[in-house]
């Protein structure tokens, strides 16, 4: 019982939470402006404005940073790892959305006269552009900075 107070009390784990959950919140309230509706699902949802993938781990980043020194091995691995996720989410993941776009175009086109064939369509919102993974990093270091006095002990 112990370990899970523990994980409670890391600041940099709950303030990259933290970033992640405003990240998530502020794709609703895009999408309630942008649509004029009100569209719960994209709390749950990946890709959209901002990546809250990206504000995730440039939050944890800089947490670690903070907190055990700009330049130690730690902060060099959360760095990495932040880079890494932020690559995939604006390269892997926005190539895998678009060809899933393409491939529900293309069964639209083959099978538009076969009402009985009822395949699933592919998610196409998976990834992010370049211009969502910095907004989320932007949102991820302003919720760092914000928070930034829950690392000083």
């Amino acid at each position: 019982m112990q370990d899970i107070g523990n994980i409670l009390d890391n600041r940099v784990l709950l303030v990259a939470l933290v970033a992640c959950l405003i990240a998530q919140a502020l794709k609703l309230v895009i999408e309630i402006v942008k649509n004029r509706k009100l569209n719960i699902r994209v709390l749950v949802t990946t890709g959209g404005m901002p990546s809250a993938h990206s504000a995730l781990v440039t939050a944890l980043a800089a947490g670690v940073g903070q907190t055990l020194g700009w330049a130690s091995p730690d902060f060099a691995v959360a760095m990495i790892f932040a880079i890494i996720v932020m690559y995939d989410a604006a390269g892997v993941r926005q190539a895998a959305g678009k060809q899933a776009r393409i491939l529900n175009q293309m069964i639209d086109e083959l099978f538009h006269e076969k009402p009985d064939f009822s395949q699933d369509r592919l998610k196409e919102l998976l990834g992010h552009t370049p211009v969502q993974v910095i907004a989320g990093a932007a949102l991820g270091i302003t919720i760092y900075w914000l928070a930034r006095f829950a690392y000083l002990n």
